[in-house]
């Protein structure tokens, strides 16, 4: 569960620590005080991606910090850490993430640094976040497979097939390639074999392009590289004064200086350096000078060389630096020779591996179907009652699952597999008795849909869910952001009556707008935004409060009648007494 949150320079937030208990919590308060950066914040921390939007106006980096505890039953999460050697402190962990104002970020598990991948995959055991965009994603019939399998425990089952039928689907690809005809791969043959033959008569070695050009150039501009060079050495030692000489006649002065003032030695053996090293200079660059040669048939040779190199990079290198893209060619045109010359061989191979793969992949998309039929069964009715429980006594859930077909002979259907299975998976709705099943799409009230949502989410969290391991655990946290969209009256009530209940078997954080929900927390959060004096100039800030009995008194009174006036109070003190923690 989340423990403490702590929150510095993001958005609106200048700095912010809640220490935060189980059970269930709301967050309220006025619309735009800053719900949704608290709810943004939580998705930065989960993993969500952030840019440097996020970081407040005039500060460097934005910083999100939580303490979280990981029970002792959550072995996914468990064994995550002990395969990354990341040690809990008495079962707890200090996450931190950050994003600089120049794009880079960091984001810490106790002081192990890890990826924002692995921030998700981690924090996705601990917590689910439910936001408004979950509604668009439960009107898409691709997630509805994915809500079975995990409800019915079989993403690992469903992960196998997957990974079966990926395999299956690139055999029949390199099959198809196999069968090029005869004639295109003794053409493509021939390519390659001349560009592999092309390329090792030439016997292509890296580095040489450099050291070519660089012999290219000093024997091209010979006459001016001896002339400097010769300038050089006659300033080191043949001009008078040389610097040579100079260096003497100074070493010779400070001898005498020093023979009156020892404090000079340290000057004296600096300029004896100088000397040494003039002298070192001059005797170097008499033999370069002296080695220097001109060769105009090696000239030749070189551009030569040069103009061969150049044309093969050109021919062959598709971006590769210097002589790597020709040797990078060469090599891939050996391995795809010898692919093609034991094409008729391949050929057979590939055509028993299908046949062993075709055969996996029937059997095991049975045994999925089976098991996918059985799991919407417990996950309809799973539903249906929380429906009851949240204003919907007659709603009706189910969890169709039909075999993928797909036109054959006489356009008569054949049954076929996709990559997650034979089966296409979609919830129905039947809202109020007597009218039949309908696509969630089909469903006219946003409430009707949260409800759906929220029951969907719970079910899936829910620890005793059947057919789910129990030496593991799901996430213990759950974050509902404004889950009271298009509902209100008994429906609110019958909502708030919920999340209390699953708010005794996990910690939930609920974003709402609507009193009735609101009374039924444990723990009641409003966010406040303020105009404060910061440095002479006044800047917004957005903080959040744990509110005592008076202050929560007084923010129902708001949420009810947007005022805290008597008649607001005493309705307050109503809904308090008949539904708060202590009512």
């Amino acid at each position: 569960m989340l423990e403490e949150l702590d929150v510095r320079n993001f958005a609106l937030i200048d700095s912010l620590t809640l220490t935060l208990e189980d059970g269930f919590s709301v967050l309220t308060g006025e619309t735009g005080a800053g719900k949704s950066i608290i709810v943004g914040c939580l998705s930065f921390l989960l993993g969500a991606k952030a840019d440097t939007e996020v970081i407040r106006s005039g500060c460097d980096e934005a910083a999100v910090s939580a303490l979280v505890s990981v029970s002792g039953r959550n072995r996914d999460a468990l064994e995550w850490l002990a395969s990354r050697e990341i040690e809990a402190d008495d079962s707890r962990l200090v996450i931190r993430r950050t994003v600089k104002s120049s794009g880079r970020s960091s984001i810490f598990i106790q002081n192990v640094p890890v990826t924002r991948s692995d921030l998700g995959e981690f924090m996705g055991m601990l917590f689910d976040l439910h936001g408004q965009h979950n509604h668009e994603s439960l009107l898409r019939k691709e997630t509805h497979r994915m809500y079975l399998d995990r409800f019915a425990a079989l993403e690992d089952e469903a992960a196998a097939f997957n990974r079966v039928f990926t395999e299956l689907a690139e055999k029949r690809k390199a099959f198809e390639a196999s069968l090029t005809s005869e004639r295109d791969r003794d053409a493509r043959l021939e390519v390659l074999n001349y560009a592999v033959q092309e390329i090792a008569k030439a016997s292509v070695k890296k580095g040489e392009i450099k050291e070519l050009e660089a012999e290219s150039s000093r024997l091209g501009d010979f006459e001016k590289l001896s002339s400097q060079a010769n300038a050089a050495c006659q300033a080191l030692y043949d001009d008078e004064p040389s610097l040579l000489s100079l260096a003497r006649r100074s070493r010779t002065a400070l001898e005498s200086a020093c023979a009156i003032d020892a404090s000079l030695s340290p000057v004296l053996k600096r300029v004896e350096d100088l000397y040494y090293e003039a002298e070192d200079l001059s005797s170097e660059l008499r033999g370069y000078s002296s080695a220097l040669s001109y060769d105009p048939q090696r000239l030749e040779e070189a551009e030569e060389r040069l103009s061969l190199l150049y044309k093969l990079k050109k021919k062959y290198s598709s971006g590769g630096a210097d002589e790597d893209g020709i040797l990078a060619y060469k090599a891939e045109a050996e391995a795809e020779i010898e692919a093609l010359s034991g094409a008729e061989e391949n050929r057979d191979k590939l055509k028993a591996e299908i046949s062993a793969l075709e055969k996996s992949v029937g059997a095991k998309a049975q045994v999925l179907s089976a098991k996918r039929a059985e799991g919407a069964k417990r996950l309809g009715s799973g539903i249906t009652g929380i429906l009851s429980s949240l204003g919907m006594p007659n709603a009706v859930f189910s969890s169709q699952v039909r075999p993928k077909t797909a036109a054959g002979k006489d356009d008569k259907p054949n049954m076929v597999c996709g990559p997650w299975g034979a089966d296409d998976v979609e919830f129905m709705i039947s809202a109020n008795k007597g009218e039949p099943l309908k696509e969630l799409a089909r469903i006219a009230s946003g409430g009707e849909l949260s409800r759906v949502m929220l029951a969907i989410k719970t079910i899936l969290c829910a620890p005793d869910r059947p057919g789910r391991d129990a030496a593991s655990a799901d996430a213990q946290t759950l974050v509902f952001d404004e889950i009271d969209t298009g509902i209100g009256g008994e429906v609110a009530l019958s909502v708030g009556e919920y999340l209390a209940r699953i708010g005794k078997e996990k910690q939930i954080f609920c974003v709402t707008h609507l009193a009735s929900i609101a009374v039924r927390a444990d723990n009641h959060l409003k966010v406040e935004k303020k105009v404060v004096r910061d440095s002479g100039k006044e800047r917004t800030v957005t903080g959040v409060s744990l509110l005592g009995k008076e202050h929560r008194r007084q923010e129902i009174a708001r949420m009810l009648a947007g005022e805290s006036g008597a008649a607001a109070l005493a309705h307050s003190d109503e809904l308090l007494a008949k539904y708060g923690k202590n009512g």
